[in-house]
């Protein structure tokens, strides 16, 4: 079998840099078609259109609607973890719980925890859908939880304080999901102040 020439590898690198462009700006679409149209709004079309490639090319990088949608919420699952990373990029100090709180906080009022949510009401009616999405939103949980409990200064070893931190999770997604009918942000800076101190007294 004869050799690659150096101009067949050249050529080969800017056709996979395209192909990664392609599939990044068909997750990001796909992100953006279901927050604002929903699952019944957001066909393989639809999002092809919106990343300006056709829809052979979406489904050659996502054979199913399945296969884009549930890599979308596991694209969003990781820009979340990194937008956080990048506000704390060494890490929080105890002493600062109240920045940690809002940033936390902060991942479950956005677009992309608006874009996960629809994802999620779509996998309780599709049977194709459900078990991928169930276990990806697993992994994304205990990924969340390992985060706050990093950025928290949380001792899980001690009685009660891991299921202060998933409490704390429980009502930062409760507060997203209000988020969705309301934009109640005063309200929201009045929680976020009253659970950071209740997390100082809680995680002393």
């Amino acid at each position: 079998m004869g050799e690659v020439s150096t101009a067949d590898r050249a050529g080969r690198v800017p056709k996979q840099d395209r192909s990664r462009a392609t599939r990044q700006r068909l997750l990001e679409a796909a992100v953006a078609c279901l927050a604002e149209h929903g699952w019944a709004g957001s066909t393989v079309s639809v999002v092809a259109e919106r990343a300006g490639v056709s829809r052979g090319a979406a489904q050659h990088h996502f054979p199913t609607r399945e296969d884009l949608f549930t890599a979308a919420v596991e694209y969003v699952a990781e820009e979340r973890s990194s937008a956080l990373r990048a506000l704390f990029p060494e890490g929080a100090a105890t002493s600062d719980r109240r920045a940690v709180v809002a940033a936390l906080v902060g991942l479950y009022t956005g677009p992309l925890f608006r874009a996960a949510l629809h994802l999620w009401v779509a996998a309780s009616n599709e049977e194709q859908l459900r078990p991928r999405v169930t276990e990806l939103e697993l992994r994304v949980g205990r990924d969340s939880h390992r985060i706050a409990v990093e950025l928290l200064g949380a001792d899980e070893s001690r009685p009660g304080v891991r299921e202060t931190v998933q409490g704390f999770l429980d009502m930062a997604r409760g507060l997203g999901l209000a988020t969705l009918l309301t934009d109640d942000t005063a309200r929201r800076e009045r929680v976020v102040a009253q659970w950071a101190d209740l997390l100082d007294d809680a995680l002393r």
